[in-house]
């Protein structure tokens, strides 16, 4: 079992007055998602950095960890990711 860890940028939009998630976009590195992220923020409502760790056979979620998030993001994000 090869566990894979991948880093992404989780974009939020406002949508009917609602936050909801854009489209998420991939980072090469830890310190590049937080980059990414900080500066996604400053053109929408919110950007949230985040460790994915995947099992690479299966592509099993062992789990996902937020690093860092800016601007808005909706309050259950956080329960959101430990549910899925």
């Amino acid at each position: 079992m090869a566990m894979k860890t991948a880093f992404v940028v989780q974009p939020f939009e406002v949508h009917r007055k609602r936050l909801r998630p854009g489209r998420q976009e991939p980072a090469q590195t830890e310190s590049g998602a937080l980059k990414k992220a900080e500066n996604l923020a400053k053109r929408m409502p919110g950007a949230a950095a985040l460790k994915v760790v995947a099992d690479d056979e299966t592509g099993e979620l062992e789990g996902v960890t937020i690093l860092g998030q800016w601007g808005e993001i909706p309050d259950d994000f956080a329960e959101s990711l430990q549910g899925g």
